[in-house]
């Protein structure tokens, strides 16, 4: 059977390259007569792929010495909860920008622990934007500063980093880590659930500046201590192992590819060939500020909703998959992450162009 083009938000596509390597090596990895699902975590076969997982992650972000990488279980919004609990460091406040549904929800787990200064929010036009800085309400007593960069529901994505002076900045790059370089000197914090642009569902990466671990709250649960996760390197207890070696895998197809420069010029290039066609459209369009539209999530809409329907079975005819809206917001969506290929998106734009001489 002919793989489908998966548009899916996540878990989403993996490289092809990577599946064909992970099947190969499925009943015997490297000699050792065993699948890495098979293996001992603490066992010298998975030690180094832990340790290369890790090493091609550092190489690729350029994650500076003063940083650890976590290898974290519970998905991103685990991390709504551990967060707080690490980085409050005995503040009464934290800073949040609400961009959309991932930071509604990051923001009701804060409450749980801390008074949130809410410092901007682009509700007032259905979250269709990334607020300016300028808008912005920052508390210099905060404890940090957390902000969304990618909402994969709405579609938004900011294409520049908040400056905010001595308080850590914390962000969740859930869906556009690895996406594009970046500068990690700039954070206190990044995560990111790895079933976008990563690896499998059941890994979460953290990559946390050192200075900010060790001051958690009185006697934090020990799993959800980022101290227990360093001091052991992410072996505390036994990690998602094969999720790791996929994600290993990822990497090191992300350095052939030319490493986060060359992977952001397909992606601009992808996400480019998409807007155009909505832009100059009739019947699709997008309801996302130009500035902040995300490279990796599209939402779009037809002009009569009546016909969705009837476009997602026409696409799904032509072997294109999980095209539909997420429940909150309706419409359509495009995930376009790294492993989706310009032709898949060519595809996309082509059924598009054919569907609107039927029905424009």
């Amino acid at each position: 059977m002919a793989r489908v083009i998966n548009f899916s938000a996540g878990p989403a596509a993996l490289p092809e390259e990577v599946l064909r390597e992970a099947a190969a090596e499925m009943l015997d990895w490297h000699g050792s007569g065993q699948s890495v699902m098979e293996m001992s975590h603490r066992g010298k076969e998975f030690m180094s792929i832990a340790e290369a997982a890790e090493r091609d992650l550092r190489e690729l972000l350029a994650i500076p010495a003063n940083y650890k990488v976590l290898f974290v279980q519970g998905g991103a919004t685990l991390q709504f909860e551990m967060i707080p609990i690490n980085l409050l460091a005995g503040k009464p406040s934290a800073d949040y920008l609400n961009t959309g549904e991932w930071a509604k929800k990051a923001i009701k787990e804060a409450r749980l622990f801390c008074q949130v200064n809410v410092v901007a929010s682009s509700e007032d036009k259905a979250f269709s934007y990334a607020p300016p800085q300028s808008a912005w309400k920052l508390d210099k007593d905060a404890a940090y500063v957390h902000y969304t960069a990618n909402e994969t529901i709405g579609g938004v994505e900011f294409h520049w980093v908040p400056d905010t002076g001595s308080v850590p900045l914390v962000a969740d790059m859930s869906s556009n880590l690895l996406s594009k370089p970046i500068d990690v000197s700039k954070y206190g914090l990044i995560y990111a659930g790895a079933q976008k642009n990563i690896g499998p569902a059941g890994l979460t990466i953290v990559i946390v500046r050192e200075d900010l671990i060790g001051h958690a709250v009185p006697t934090p649960p020990a799993m959800l201590d980022y101290k227990n996760y360093a001091d052991n390197d992410s072996m505390y207890n036994t990690p998602p192992t094969y999720a790791i070696y996929i994600a290993g895998l990822v990497f090191q197809w992300l350095k052939r590819q030319g490493g986060l420069a060359a992977i952001e010029r397909q992606n601009i290039a992808k996400s480019k060939l998409l807007y155009d066609f909505l832009d100059g459209s009739r019947l699709f369009k997008n309801p996302v500020a130009r500035a902040d539209r995300s490279r990796m999530n599209v939402p779009f809409t037809l002009a009569d909703a009546s016909l969705d329907e009837e476009f997602l079975k026409g696409a799904k005819a032509r072997g294109m998959v999980q095209l539909k809206g997420h429940r909150s917001v309706g419409g359509m969506r495009a995930s376009i992450y790294n492993a989706v290929s310009l032709s898949g998106v060519q595809a996309l734009v082509d059924y598009m162009r054919e569907f609107e001489r039927e029905h424009g």
